[in-house]
């Protein structure tokens, strides 16, 4: 494979009566999933746990925080600051784009000194 990419789920802290099911099992066989459909472009995706860092969650946001997607060529950014805003709120989807926009259009990441803030409308109340 020309390109690994990696997705990272950290463990996820809930601050609030906020919740969203994120299951590690399911985004692995999401990885596996992917790395199926892209592997004729050259891409692999593989799936870490990593329980050792928490991100606190308050909403969406914050559960796409806890997500990274990782390769050599583009570092290690959290799912949210590759997509930008969620739409649907739909982590699968989210995810999918996320790899694809890594894997085949980097460049359209916008650069980390933007440190934008994003409303997912899930209902958070942020």
């Amino acid at each position: 494979m020309s390109k690994v990419i990696t997705i990272a789920l950290y463990h996820r802290d809930f601050v609030s009566d906020w919740t969203y099911n994120v299951e590690a099992a399911t985004i692995a066989d999401l990885a596996e999933e992917i790395s199926a459909e892209l592997a004729d472009a050259g891409v692999a995706v593989r799936f870490s746990r990593e329980e050792d860092i928490s991100v606190e969650i308050k909403g969406y946001g914050d559960i796409l925080n806890s997500i990274r997607l990782r390769s050599s060529e583009g570092g290690n950014p959290c799912l949210g600051h590759v997509i930008g805003e969620s739409p649907e709120c739909d982590l699968p989807e989210d995810i999918r784009r996320g790899v694809k926009r890594l894997a085949f259009a980097p460049e359209t990441i916008v650069p980390d000194a933007e440190h934008r803030k994003t409303c997912h409308n899930c209902g958070c109340g942020c």
